[in-house]
Formats: structure tokens, C-alpha cells, sequence
């Protein structure tokens, strides 16, 4: 069953994605920390993906998440070369991004947040032997990615891969998206609950005051306070989810927009960042300076306006790429047409959301099957 509160979650995340990045404001990644959100979000449709599909979903995920950046790399890739990007091999991992792709002094701005792809795809990887582990051994799994994050924030571990470190970083909030589809949260009682968020958020909180970054409390400079406020964010959000809000589709504009914005997630993920880069000096130019409240707003707009303008343009390689029907914006009424009987990916899938309740086993069966984003 489709869970329009977890789309409205992610569409939160998106929108609050974009307006920091144009904005630069630290203090909403505190408000509303995105990145671990739509981790944990991916997370709880990894899951049902594994339960209702077994190993086989991982590749129905890889499928969904690489085409999109393959019409980034089409266009960019080649930019890029003729403005000073050697040509190695290095550059086939824009194919597969199992590491950082190469970019130069331009590219590495704008495509700068690619790191997600990167991490998403390792979480791909890692899942069904996380969902084995987590099933039979759920609380150590759980604390795994933080203890890990610890030892290297102390310094027992020091130099440890990127990869490494954003396992620790955000790996605990895609397996906290783990504990939602199982049901596990949510058979929490509140007098467990809400203590354990509070305890999160106090000792993140007192992490994040006395261990400021080179921007202050942005939570992306803080990687410990940023674990672990996060999670005290996901438990209260996700662990008390309600099964429905149909309240979101009683407007007909709000109801578009969040399911333009979840069927559309990476198409914007991928693409705002550089019209953010690219609009900063034009804006400047004309007087809009971006250190006030007006030429913050106008930067807004204008990068809006012109995702919304790619993600015309391309946004339908993500349909493809879900195979589901082409649209050039999603959400519009279908004609009536016969029921079609669906994998359970597709009922339980990145667009079709799991329900916030325990989830039952979903039975394996054979055909077709039917989330993504920065600091």
C-alpha cells in the first residue's frame, strides 16, 4: 500500500536539498536532516525489494538508479574532456560509480553530489548480507555503523576510505529504514521510543556544540553529531509514521507536486547542482547579491525553474528505467484500463511505498517489476 506520508518525506528532503545548496544555510540541516532521511527511506524499500524478491533486487535497484546518471555523464563527460579532463580509464566510473568518477576544476562542483549515487550503490551492495544479518542479530546490526563511526571520529582508526567512513556516517539510518519495514519501530513503545530519540538528540546535540565545523553547526561538518541527531530524527519521524495522510492529496497542487517530486527525486538530484554553481555569478552580476534575503530568493526560483526544465526534458528516463509508462510530468489522471497484475517491487517499491506498519512476508513471484539525495 502506497504511503503518502513517507512521499511526503521525501519530498521535504528534495525541496530542503536544493534550498540549502542555494542558500548555504547550516542551520536546516539541523532542522530537517535530509541525507540520513532519504538513506533510511531507501533503506525500508531496499528491504521489502529483498523480502518480496530476494538477491534479485538488487539488480532491479542498479537499474533504477544508473540510467539517469548515464544521461548526466552524456552530456557532461564530454564537456568535461574538452575543457582539460584527461582521458583515462578512470572515467568508466561514470558507468558504475563504485568510486568517485573523475571530473575537472568545473565538474567537480557541479556534479559534486555524485557522492550519493556512490554511497547508495554500496548500500545496494551490502544488503542482503545486511538484511541476513539484521534479521537474525537486529541490535548489534544496528549499532554496527555507529561504533565504526566512532572508533574513527576518536581517532582509533585513522585514514580510513571514504567508502568506510560513510558507512559509518549513513549506513545506520539505511538499516534504521530496515527496523521501519520490518515493523520494528513501530512496535516500539513510546516509553522506549521517545527516550532513546531524546538520548540520541541530547548526546548528538552536545557533540555538534562542542565540535563546530569551518560553517559553524552545519551537521555535514560534524560527522558524529550528524549520525547520531539523525537518528533521533528518523525514530520519531519514521518509528511513528501513520499508515496514511490522505490529507496530502486534498490538494490537488500539494498531491501533484510530491509525486512529481518522488517520481522525479534523482533526475533533481542530479541536476541542481549545477544550475546552482552556474546561477551564483550570473546572479551576482546583476545585483542580486546572494548574501541578502532577495537575491536568495531569485537564486531559489531560478534554480527551480530550470531543474524543473531538465527534469522535462529527461525526467522520463526514470519511468523508463522503472518501466512504467513515459510521462512528461507524473501524477496526471490515466485512462481506465484493465488491472495489471504487478511484481511485488512494484507494490512495495520506490514508488509504491511500503506501509508504516509491520510488514508482512511478501510471496515470491515471477514478472516485472515496476528514491534519491545531497546534504
Amino acid at each position: 500500500m502506497r504511503n503518502r506520508y513517507l512521499d511526503l518525506l521525501r519530498a521535504l528532503a528534495i525541496v530542503r536539498v536544493v534550498v540549502y545548496h542555494v542558500t548555504g544555510w547550516g542551520s536546516l540541516t539541523l532542522v530537517f536532516p535530509a541525507m540520513s532521511v532519504m538513506f533510511a527511506l531507501a533503506g525500508s524499500l531496499m528491504a521489502a525489494s529483498l523480502v518480496g524478491s530476494g538477491p534479485a533486487a538488487v539488480g532491479r535497484r542498479l537499474r533504477r538508479l544508473l540510467p539517469s546518471l548515464w544521461v548526466v555523464a552524456v552530456i557532461f563527460v564530454p564537456a568535461m574532456l574538452l575543457t582539460g579532463l584527461p582521458l583515462t580509464p578512470a572515467v568508466l566510473l561514470w558507468l558504475f560509480p563504485v568510486a568517485d568518477p573523475p571530473a575537472n576544476y568545473w565538474g567537480a562542483l557541479a556534479l559534486s553530489p555524485i557522492w550519493y549515487l556512490r554511497d547508495y550503490l554500496w548500500f545496494v551492495l551490502a544488503s542482503p548480507v545486511a538484511l541476513w544479518l539484521f534479521r537474525r542479530f537486529p541490535l548489534p546490526t544496528l549499532l554496527a555503523p555507529y561504533c565504526l563511526l566512532l572508533v574513527i571520529e576518536l581517532g582509533i582508526y585513522q585514514n580510513p576510505p571514504v567508502v568506510l567512513r560513510h558507512f559509518g556516517l549513513y549506513f545506520g539510518a539505511w538499516l534504521l529504514g530496515f527496523a521501519h519495514q520490518s515493523g520494528m519501530l513501530r512496535r516500539l513503545s513510546a516509553w522506549i521510543l521517545v527516550p532513546t530519540a531524546l538520548t540520541l538528540a541530547a548526546v548528538g546535540g552536545a557533540w555538534i556544540l562542542t565540535h563546530q565545523g569551518p560553517r559553524g553547526y552545519d551537521l555535514n561538518d560534524i560527522p558524529l553529531g550528524n549520525a547520531l541527531w539523525s537518528a533521533a530524527f528518523i525514530l520519531v519521524a519514521m518509528g511513528r509514521a501513520p499508515a496514511t495522510a490522505a490529507w496530502v492529496d486534498r490538494s490537488a497542487l500539494i498531491g501533484r507536486a510530491v509525486t512529481v517530486l518522488n517520481r522525479r527525486a534523482l533526475t533533481v538530484y542530479l541536476w541542481h547542482m549545477a544550475f546552482v554553481v552556474a546561477l551564483t555569478p550570473l546572479v551576482d552580476v546583476v545585483g542580486w547579491s546572494h548574501q541578502d534575503l532577495l537575491g536568495l530568493a531569485v537564486r531559489v526560483a531560478l534554480v527551480f525553474l530550470l531543474v524543473g526544465l531538465v527534469t522535462a526534458l529527461v525526467g522520463w528516463v526514470e519511468d523508463v528505467a522503472a518501466r512504467r509508462r513515459p510521462e512528461l510530468l507524473p501524477g496526471g489522471r490515466r485512462p481506465a484500463s484493465r488491472p495489471v497484475r504487478r511484481h511485488a517491487e512494484s507494490r512495495a517499491g520506490e514508488d509504491h511505498e511500503p506501509s508504516a506498519g509491520p510488514a508482512a512476508p511478501v510471496p515470491r513471484q515471477r514478472g516485472r517489476d515496476g528514491d534519491v539525495i545531497a546534504r
